[in-house]
C-alpha cells in the first residue's frame, strides 16, 4: 500500500486550512506549488468564522506559551490570524471565499471538511454533546457541498481533538474516511460493538511540532522531516496552509525537490485506504505528543475486541 521495495515511499499528504488568511493566501499558493509537480493533495477547509485569535488567552498556560515562542508564531502566521475574531466575530471563510474552495475541487484535489469554528471545535469538542458536535459538523458540510456541488467524502477534527461520541456522531455523514488522530496504521474504531468510519491517522509531526526541537532549525528541517519516514509502514503527513504555503514556503518547495530525489511520493489520503474488509478494528484515547500542548487524540496500538 505504500512502500514497495526499491520504489520509494508513498506519502498521504494534508493540507489543514485553519484560517481565513490561510485560505486567500496560502491554499492558491500551494495549488501553483503541485499543479507545477503535477502532485496532488486532501485538502481539509474550516468554512465558518475565523475566530482563531481567541486562543491568545492560552498563553497564560507555560506549554502553550513555551509552543508560540519555540515556533516563533507571531512571524510564523502573522498578527492578523492572532488576532482575528478577538474583539468581534471573524469572517465567515466560506462565505467569502468560496472560490478558493471551489478552485480546490476543480484542480483535481480531495476536499474535506476540518471544522466549522476551527477555534471553537478545538476549545469545545471534547466537551459538546451528540447534538452540539452533530451541528457543528453539519453546518461545515453543507457549506462544502453548496460550494463543490457535490457529496463531502473525509473530515479530519480539528487539533486532532477528537473521542467516541465524536466518532459516532460522524458515522451520520457517511465520510469514505476520516483523519482524526494521530496513529501507525489505518483502522475502523469499534465502541460499543458498533463499527466506526476508517481512520487514516497521522504519522509524522508538523511543522510546529518539530521545529526547534532536538536542534531542528529550518536548515536541516527537511532533512529531519525525510528521516522519519517509515519503511515498509503508512506515512501521512500535514502541512498548513498558513505555514508552508505563506510564511515557509521556500522551505516546503525544497522539501519537495528533495523529496523527490529520495523518491518519494505524494498522494492524497484517499488513495491510501485499502478494501473495507482488509482494514482491522481498532480505538482512540487521548495522549501527549511532544511539541503540543494537552493531550490530542492517538490511536490505541493494541485492540482487543471484546
Amino acid at each position: 500500500m505504500n512502500v514497495t521495495s526499491g520504489d520509494g515511499y508513498t506519502v498521504g499528504l494534508r493540507v489543514d486550512v485553519d484560517t481565513w488568511r490561510g485560505t486567500r493566501d496560502g491554499v492558491p499558493r500551494l495549488l501553483e506549488i503541485f499543479s507545477a509537480r503535477d502532485m496532488h493533495a486532501t485538502f481539509f477547509f474550516s468554512v465558518g468564522p475565523d475566530n482563531m485569535g481567541r486562543h491568545l488567552w492560552r498563553l497564560f498556560r507555560p506549554r502553550f506559551l513555551f509552543k508560540m515562542l519555540r515556533s516563533k508564531a507571531a512571524s510564523l502566521y502573522g498578527w492578523d490570524i492572532l488576532l482575528r475574531g478577538t474583539l468581534w466575530p471573524g469572517p465567515l471563510i466560506g462565505k467569502g471565499l468560496a472560490d478558493v474552495i471551489r478552485n480546490t475541487g476543480l484542480a483535481g484535489h480531495e476536499v474535506g471538511l476540518h471544522a466549522w469554528d476551527h477555534h471553537r471545535w478545538q476549545a469545545r469538542a471534547e466537551r459538546m454533546g451528540p447534538a452540539e458536535i452533530h451541528r457543528e459538523i453539519q453546518q461545515g458540510v453543507e457549506i462544502i457541498h453548496d460550494i463543490l456541488k457535490q457529496d463531502v467524502v473525509c473530515s479530519a477534527v480539528a487539533g486532532w481533538k477528537c473521542n467516541n461520541t465524536i466518532l459516532l456522531e460522524k458515522n451520520a455523514f457517511l465520510f469514505r474516511y476520516n483523519s482524526d488522530c494521530l496513529g501507525k496504521k489505518i483502522f475502523k474504531p469499534v465502541i460499543d460493538g458498533v463499527e466506526c468510519t476508517p481512520q487514516i491517522p497521522v504519522t509524522l509531526p508538523t511543522y510546529d511540532e518539530l521545529i526547534g526541537r532536538d536542534g531542528t532549525r529550518d536548515e536541516n528541517y527537511n532533512e529531519k522531516l525525510l528521516s522519519l519516514l517509515e519503511p515498509g509502514g503508512l506515512n501521512v503527513l500535514t502541512i498548513h496552509a498558513e505555514v508552508e504555503g505563506i510564511a515557509r514556503s521556500t522551505l516546503f518547495t525544497e522539501f519537495l525537490s528533495l523529496a523527490e530525489e529520495k523518491r518519494v511520493r505524494f498522494v492524497p489520503l484517499g488513495n491510501l485506504l485499502p478494501p473495507l474488509d482488509q482494514i482491522p478494528p481498532g480505538a482512540i484515547a487521548p495522549g501527549p505528543v511532544a511539541g503540543r500542548e494537552g493531550n490530542v487524540c492517538r490511536q490505541v496500538q493494541e485492540f482487543h475486541q471484546c
